[in-house]
């Protein structure tokens, strides 16, 4: 078992050492508090978006989850973050289709640059970590489907808010106070 979880944390340290810093700083240029934020992925990478979603609202920001009942409708002046791996999933595409239509700014978190998900999108961060239909050829991970990309995704969302909260000025403490 110590295998091979230490085979697991090299292939992450893998992947967040080929992350292009400056890719993540441009990032989280798109996060302002007077916008709203809406985010939206499926699975797994789904429940990295979500982790992401809630980590912006203990930062004080006006954040919500795509799909959930309680969200208002789009406008132009909103920014939407969607996150797939392939940049191929279905619904986080037409999210990004339609958000475009609306004039958001559209931000895509993918592990392809060049896909039907970042031809819908103003900007995309480059997570390039394996995904469920990676090439047996190039897949460079022992683990199951996208957990690499997933793992990663996580680590990058976390640093970008820790980024964020260090530029807006908020403390741990002062995120705790928006903690359940």
């Amino acid at each position: 078992m110590h295998e091979i979880i230490q085979h697991i944390m090299s292939e992450i340290d893998d992947v967040i050492k080929a992350v292009d810093v400056q890719n993540v700083e441009e990032f989280t240029s798109f996060f302002d508090r007077s916008k709203r934020i809406f985010v939206d992925g499926e699975g797994r990478s789904g429940f990295m978006a979500k982790s992401f979603a809630m980590r912006l609202m203990h930062l004080n920001y006006t954040v919500f989850v795509v799909g959930e009942t309680i969200n208002p409708a789009l406008s132009s002046e909103d920014v939407v973050v969607v996150v797939s791996g392939s940049g191929e999933s279905a619904n986080v595409v037409t999210t990004a289709k339609k958000a475009k239509q609306i004039g958001c700014q559209v931000v895509a978190v993918s592990s392809k640059k060049e896909s039907t998900l970042a031809s819908f999108s103003d900007f995309v961060l480059i997570v390039p970590g394996a995904i469920r239909t990676s090439d047996k050829t190039q897949r460079k991970s022992i683990q199951l489907l996208s957990s690499l990309f997933d793992q990663s995704l996580h680590i990058i969302l976390d640093a970008a808010c820790l980024y964020i909260s260090r530029r807006d000025g908020i403390s741990n403490e002062k995120a705790n106070d928006k903690h359940w």
